[in-house]
């Protein structure tokens, strides 16, 4: 079953399209990348998700169902603006929001008490939320979006606010809550997290989805035939008509590093075949899209792509 899948989902205002038909299929229980620039419309969707808006056409389903009111207790949503109530106490807040998600209080007392020591912030009940850092209370609002098990969660630029180090706990326990049976939407403009994280991805952009699949697949899709090979000397000039030189730069000794792309199809064999004809090579690696390299592409165009390349390479 898919957790989620929306149909011709549009959204306008006066004189903007939020959103133009957007389909995506969710799986169940995989952690989907909702990616795009500022202004996509990925929030709005989220928020037409979580019924806080209204679609103006379309249709969404949730677990086999049109999304209905009584599914907002099956969803569990981190918006990117935090919303905590600053006056209040941690622990009488996780209990308040717990509540109002429908637990009883000892099982809201219980699953905070666990949540609580995961996070090794025990000795944080009593803290108000106003006197906690910003990756504090991200720890918190974080544990209040989960705390209900629900099983579709919605994070919206999680990892704000964390330094490397809580950033990595919190993935952690994104990885264990997939394990345990949620699916979950992730909405960031951090490409290694999705890299490191995400089984399936869409990028919206302009208000319309322009991709969407398995992350590997689109990986596979967006291949462009550029490698990277260390070979000794410069003194020799690739065939124009076969490859271009998009950078190449010294290391020890005699070697250089040449990222070049190849043109009109040609494999990775048949690179290594015309590159030993004209010089010693030390190493070969066809150079695979990274999801930066994606979404450069497609959003911004090749020309941005070429020049991201040449930074990288």
């Amino acid at each position: 079953m898919n957790a989620l899948i929306t149909r011709d989902v549009t959204k306008r205002y006066a004189n903007h399209t939020a959103l133009d038909h957007v389909n995506i299929t969710i799986p169940e229980k995989s952690i989907y990348g909702l990616l795009g620039p500022n202004g996509a419309g990925k929030t709005t969707l989220i928020r037409i998700i979580n019924q806080i808006i209204n679609m103006d056409e379309g249709q969404v389903e949730i677990f086999g169902e049109p999304l209905q009111e009584k599914h907002i207790g099956m969803i569990g949503y981190l918006p990117e603006e935090r919303g905590l109530y600053k006056k209040m106490k941690v622990g009488e807040q996780l209990l308040y929001l717990a509540q109002l998600k429908g637990l009883s209080r000892k099982q809201a007392m219980d699953r905070i008490k666990i949540w609580l020591e995961k996070f090794e912030i025990k000795d944080w009940w009593n803290k108000k939320v106003e006197d906690l850092s910003k990756g504090m209370a991200q720890k918190v609002q974080f544990i209040s979006t989960v705390l209900h098990q629900p099983k579709l969660i919605i994070l919206d630029e999680p990892f704000s606010g964390f330094d490397p180090v809580n950033a990595q706990l919190i993935t952690e326990k994104i990885l264990e809550l997939k394990e345990m049976g949620s699916t979950i939407i992730f909405s960031t403009h951090r490409m290694e997290t999705v890299e490191s994280l995400c089984d399936h991805i869409a990028l919206i952009d302009k208000s319309k989805k322009i991709l969407e699949g398995p992350k590997k697949q689109v990986k596979d899709q967006y291949k462009s035939n550029t490698f990277i090979v260390e070979h000794r000397g410069n003194n020799f000039t690739f065939p124009v008509d076969r490859y271009e030189l998009i950078n190449q730069k010294p290391m020890e000794e005699d070697l250089f590093s040449s990222t070049l792309k190849a043109k009109n199809g040609i494999n990775g064999n048949q690179v290594i075949r015309d590159l030993i004809e004209f010089t010693e090579v030390h190493s070969f690696q066809e150079k695979l899209p990274t999801m930066s390299d994606i979404f450069i592409s497609l959003v911004k165009g090749d020309e941005a792509l070429k020049k991201h390349l040449q930074e990288q390479a």
